[in-house]
């Protein structure tokens, strides 16, 4: 065999690899990247491909910065066009920018011209993939004997018409700002769940790529919400920096590098961007709290707290809670809802009646006065008790200050049923979310609860304001 045979029958073999095989197709297009010693890009490759070929439906990567997450994208899909023709692909990024660049990463790769005999291109690999002749929308195109097999959209862009067997969203937060934002949150999670699942066809394939931010992001309620749904979810979870001390890939971040960058970073910034921490962990308020099972502690009284809903969008929170000897707080019982008063008020009459609370403190701002007065008439009237007293009282200092100030107290002196996450969601929602800095969409539970520490830590126990 001459030394041209042999030379071509290694590229065939190299060739049909990159048929059979994900990373060997990006190794054989962009070697000087797709390196066989970057072992996080073996793996990555592989778990796609894997993903692809298995019954799963939901594959979740988060991989750090400049670990080649998006150009990973981007190759798959070719390599997924090479595989099957008759896919359609929709691929989702956040702005209408970022998702051109994305679907012209696609679009070259498959057309990619040979400027030179030895180079290899998509077209040796895949003959018979093509672009379609004549379709000049850099955002939505065909292959050639199919119809519509490519759209890239965002928040901000259109989906009408398409329908997907693969979708892939690649990092739609673009800084801590957005990160921080829980409306902004909102509408990336209503946007996936509104126009792109709508979208994605039977049998079709999810795949969200991007750098993990906040337990809200896309990734954070992907992985909960596809779980409980009982879908087949695959999550891939790269940190830069790992448990050992070594890097991911010295060749693309170094540790003196990694150092460099996070070295002006916010903690939780750089623990959200390098390590796939969300910044609300980092940044939560309350990091942890008391919890008690079986029998309670004796009280030298049981009082509740309630800070009423001054606005439509707030929430009411009553809170029932037992008073120890040594001044710990015991929740006993919680009432958090956006529901009128016609509902609130008898509902919180009657859980000071059951849980025979002595004294009630309740916020008097707003309609919070007249909320007092209706639920001591319901407790007269519906119940027949005046064991509780009544003491609307008007709350004037900041209340974030008031949150962030009491904050260890809480921690330190509140009880909580163990099981309260399920017991009462919203309101436990409400309190492991609740961010030190930031947009908070909503304050009252953290206020109500608050208020509890002020009532028995300030020593104000048997003072009415």
């Amino acid at each position: 065999m001459t030394d041209e045979q042999l030379k071509e029958l290694k590229k065939q073999a190299q060739l049909e690899l990159a048929r059979r095989e994900f990373f060997y197709f990006c190794h054989l297009l962009a070697p000087k990247f797709y390196k066989e010693n970057r072992k996080y890009l073996v793996e990555l490759c592989n778990e796609m491909q894997d993903f692809y070929e298995s019954d799963d439906e939901v594959l979740i990567i988060n991989v750090p910065p400049r670990h080649g997450k998006s150009r990973s994208a981007s190759m798959f899909a070719q390599w997924v066009f090479g595989q099957n023709q008759e896919e359609k692909i929709m691929t989702g990024s956040y702005n209408e920018m970022l998702s051109t660049t994305f679907s012209k990463a696609v679009r070259n790769g498959i057309s990619e011209v040979k400027a030179d005999a030895d180079a290899v291109v998509y077209s040796d690999i895949f003959p018979s993939t093509t672009i379609k002749q004549g379709d000049a929308a850099m955002n939505l195109w065909s292959l050639e004997g199919g119809y519509n097999n490519y759209l890239a959209t965002s928040p901000t862009g259109t989906a009408t018409g398409f329908g997907a067997s693969l979708l892939i969203i690649d990092d739609l937060i673009k800084n801590a700002e957005e990160a921080f934002n829980e409306n902004t949150l909102d509408k990336h999670w209503e946007w996936f769940t509104n126009t792109m699942l709508s979208r994605l066809e039977e049998g079709g394939k999810i795949i969200i790529i991007m750098t993990r931010w906040s337990s809200k992001d896309l990734a954070g309620r992907a992985l909960i919400h596809f779980k409980e749904e009982g879908k087949k979810v695959r999550h891939v979870n790269m940190k830069a920096l790992q448990d050992d001390g070594t890097m991911l890939c010295d060749e693309v971040l170094s540790h003196k590098s990694y150092e460099s960058k996070t070295r002006a970073m916010r903690p939780e910034i750089a623990a959200a961007n390098y390590q796939q921490e969300p910044i609300d962990q980092k940044g939560r308020l309350y990091t942890s709290f008391k919890t008690y099972d079986g029998e309670l502690p004796q009280f030298k009284q049981i009082k509740n707290y309630t800070d009423t809903a001054d606005e439509g969008s707030d929430y009411l929170c009553t809170i029932n809670y037992g008073v120890t000897f040594n001044d710990e707080a015991y929740v006993l019982d919680v009432l958090y809802t956006k529901d009128g008063m016609e509902v609130t008020e008898p509902a919180t009459a009657k859980m000071l009646y059951e849980d025979k609370v002595n004294v009630a403190d309740i916020e008097s701002n707003g309609g919070g006065r007249g909320f007092a007065r209706s639920v001591e008439r319901l407790l007269k009237s519906n119940h027949n008790s005046n064991k509780t007293r009544i003491n609307p009282f008007h709350q004037s200092k900041n209340k974030k200050a008031r949150i962030l100030s009491n904050a260890t107290w809480v921690m330190d002196h509140i009880y909580f049923p163990s099981d309260w996450r399920y017991r009462w969601p919203e309101y436990y929602k409400a309190m492991t979310e609740y961010q030190k800095e930031g947009k908070n969409k909503h304050d009252d539970a953290p206020d109500a609860t608050t208020g509890i520490a002020e009532k028995i830590g300030a020593g104000s126990l048997y003072s009415f304001e």
